[in-house]
């Protein structure tokens, strides 16, 4: 059985730096341990190893709405006292907030019991894998793709890495959580054609544990993706139904979980600033932010201030219900902390992010839905995501890749074209969500999406 109190010593930590508290005065440590493994090959040769642990502690002092912030790349006890001290000397700058604060107990608790996912998000024997065996199977998936297809002419990169990573925070207001998670992953990219006609395509495989891998996977998925855009090119303008690969759903997904943040909403920086309970969408859309899922490779039982996650449902039906919130976020909106706060590390404070974002799944699978399309434009991949997506106006613009589709089955590769509309009008365009659920790296999930309508520029 793994062993759920690995993380005593930090937390430990992080409860002895809150308790030195004046009056008036509040403090937060968020301690963090991480072992990691990065490795990539080329043509049968290890091309880079990285095999790297490191500790740090972020501190977080208020005092009369001032916060003050420091953080050290060490977790010797000089540093901690030194961090302390910054963060304390660093209030004096700091423009007072009213909202400003850690979470307090009633802010922290919900009914129940935060969810029991340790022995789900957190595997042992990662730890136990040999350097050589990583290398291994970095290796493996360089070869297995290299040897999938005849018209594969070369492997871009082959990489292996993995994270084990145990953080811990604790406030002077009672405050306590520790969590603890896994991740490992295989990733490959194939090139096919030659010279201007060259495609490449990707895929990967990721899970908490290092059996979960399975190397022919990604190399099968990079070599089907990159085969299939032989002899891309431009297509003539037009007004189609565009069919999102889960891939891209999960990219888009981040997008709308940027404009779903709380603090995004009270500046007006976001699209649906102002719109809470009206219809953002088509019925068939429901998004739903929920890092109780051990699936879901951002889960957690809590959240970066230590607060507990919960599900959330952010639109029903098409209907906006609400925003994610951290607990400043929340007291500025009126609302309690949605669980929602994360951190890049212990070198930053908190901030609102989402960690399990998803579409509810419809109950066709990708064949199905394809089946029914008698012309379309299958989005397989895309570029220039973020500078073509405002999320005040909505704005969406970008460069895609991907394949026409005719009579319910894929014809021409396509390359060089563009999508536009705007994320009101993708949502309100949504006429299926696929049962293919997929959960990805990152904080969102993939699924098979088509929308009735958007702009196609091309020749």
């Amino acid at each position: 059985m793994p062993d759920t109190h690995s993380t005593d010593d930090l937390l430990a930590l992080a409860r002895s730096i809150a308790q030195y508290s004046g009056p008036g005065e509040q403090i937060e440590a968020y301690v963090a341990r991480t072992r990691e493994t990065d490795i990539a090959v080329l043509r049968s040769e290890v091309e880079s190893l990285t095999v790297a642990q490191r500790g740090g502690v972020g501190v977080r002092v208020v005092v009369d709405g001032r916060p003050g912030f420091a953080w050290a790349g060490s977790l010797d006890r000089d540093v901690v006292e030194a961090v302390l001290r910054e963060a304390r000397d660093n209030v004096a700058f700091a423009t007072p907030d009213e909202f400003q604060g850690v979470p307090t107990l009633a802010e922290a608790v919900l009914p129940g019991s935060p969810p029991d996912l340790d022995a789900l998000l957190w595997d042992d024997a990662l730890a136990g894998v040999s350097t050589a065996d990583k290398v291994a199977l970095a290796l493996e998936v360089e070869a297995a793709t290299a040897s999938a297809h005849p018209a594969v002419r070369g492997v871009e990169s082959a990489t292996y890495g993995d994270a084990l990573v145990e953080t811990a925070v604790a406030n002077s207001l009672g405050v306590a959580a520790r969590t603890r998670r896994t991740i490992c992953s295989c990733s490959v990219t194939a090139m096919v054609g030659d010279g201007p006609a060259t495609q490449t395509g990707s895929g990967f495989s990721a899970g908490r544990s290092f059996p979960m891998l399975d190397p022919a996977r990604a190399a099968g998925d990079a070599v089907e993706r990159a085969v299939r855009l032989l002899g891309a090119a431009p297509v003539a303008s037009r007004v189609t139904t565009v069919v999102l690969d889960p891939l891209v759903t999960r990219s888009v997904l981040s997008v709308l979980g940027a404009a779903l943040n709380g603090e995004a909403v009270f500046k007006g920086r976001s699209v649906f600033a102002g719109r809470r309970g009206e219809a953002v969408g088509s019925g068939v859309v429901t998004l739903i932010e929920d890092p109780t899922v051990a699936e879901a490779f951002g889960a957690a039982p809590y959240d970066a201030e230590g607060v507990p996650t919960r599900r959330r449902i952010l639109i029903e039906q098409g209907v906006l219900g609400g925003f994610l919130y951290d607990t400043v976020t929340g007291r500025r909106a009126g609302e309690r902390t949605t669980g929602s706060a994360v951190r890049a590390g212990f070198a930053s404070p908190p901030g609102v992010g989402a960690r399990a974002l998803a579409f509810a799944p419809g109950p066709r699978d990708p064949e199905s839905i394809l089946a029914g399309i008698d012309d379309g434009l299958y989005v397989q991949s895309v570029s220039g995501l973020h500078s073509g997506t405002n999320p005040v106006s909505g704005d969406f613009s970008v460069g895609v890749e991907g394949l026409m589709i005719r009579g319910g089955a894929f014809a021409e590769p396509v390359r060089e074209v563009t999508i536009a509309s705007t994320l009101l009008r993708m949502l309100a365009g949504v006429v299926e969500v696929g049962a293919d659920l997929t959960w990805l790296p990152g904080g969102a999930a993939g699924a098979t999406v088509v929308i009735g309508e958007m702009t196609l520029s091309g020749s």
